[in-house]
């Protein structure tokens, strides 16, 4: 990955915006939104504790040394136009409250970003936010049905799946929820064990591979399996190297996946 992805929280907090124009507005929004307290001064920023600061000034000299001082001052900067001076870029981001998906292409095209999102708009319901509230509100009861980290996952693995009982693009809300954690279905599937071979090349995956190595529990693999196939996986999915040697002309890699 070219950038770390974190969504920050920011309200009630001072985040600095710089500069004045249709790109600062539009910055100041964007804070705005997420709850910041906007300020408009440098000064008044660093008195108040920012730690993030938007530079959207036009003068390429001044913005680079406003980007300087803030970033000596202990603040992550952003400015406009200027990838090469960011320490962080801002996404183009559909909401679905509270679900956030967030694109992005570390600086490259923000208009590819925007109708990425575009695109994603027309699929994802508007049902997605309130299966998450739902699912929030019945934290308590999954972890009480579920004790163990990995069986509660497994059954959310199973629920959430395509045509699964809550599936996120189904139209799933509330009331499925409700009718999951009452039903037989929330039991999941058992613990398997699947074993897969694909190429070298991670852009051969099929999307079924692809959709198996996210749900994975835990990963043996050979050692030629090469990292651009195993980062496709969950990050805190177990990874151990498999014992058997391999050949000189293997047809293909072997994973063996353990899921629920």
């Amino acid at each position: 990955m070219i950038s770390l992805p974190l969504f920050h929280r920011v309200a009630g907090k001072p985040v600095l915006v710089l500069g004045e124009g249709t790109a600062a507005d539009a910055k100041r929004r964007l804070a705005e939104r997420a709850g910041a307290k906007v300020i408009r001064e440098e000064a008044g920023a660093i008195g108040a504790g920012a730690r993030i600061g938007f530079v959207a000034i036009e003068d390429p000299a001044l913005a680079e040394a406003a980007a300087a001082r803030l970033r000596e001052a202990g603040m992550l900067v952003n400015v406009v136009d200027r990838p090469e001076l960011c320490d962080f870029t801002t996404p183009s981001v559909l909401e679905r409250e509270p679900v956030q998906i967030a694109i992005g292409t570390g600086g490259a095209s923000a208009g590819l970003a925007k109708h990425l999102r575009l695109r994603l708009e027309s699929i994802l319901p508007v049902s997605v936010g309130r299966l998450a509230q739902a699912l929030a509100l019945s934290r308590g009861a999954i972890r009480a049905r579920w004790p163990g980290a990995a069986e509660r996952r497994g059954a959310l693995d199973a629920a959430l799946a395509e045509g699964g009982p809550l599936d996120p693009l189904g139209g799933a809300g509330p009331e499925e929820v409700e009718r999951w954690l009452a039903s037989d279905l929330a039991d999941g599937p058992q613990a398997n064990r699947i074993e897969l071979t694909v190429s070298a090349d991670p852009e051969e995956l099929t999307m079924r591979q692809m959709q198996l190595l996210g749900v994975a529990d835990t990963i043996l693999h050979q050692a030629e399996v090469p990292a651009a196939i195993l980062n496709r996986a969950r990050a805190d999915a177990m990874r151990y190297p498999l014992d058997a040697a391999p050949s000189s002309d293997p047809p293909g890699l072997t994973l063996v996946l353990r899921t629920r």
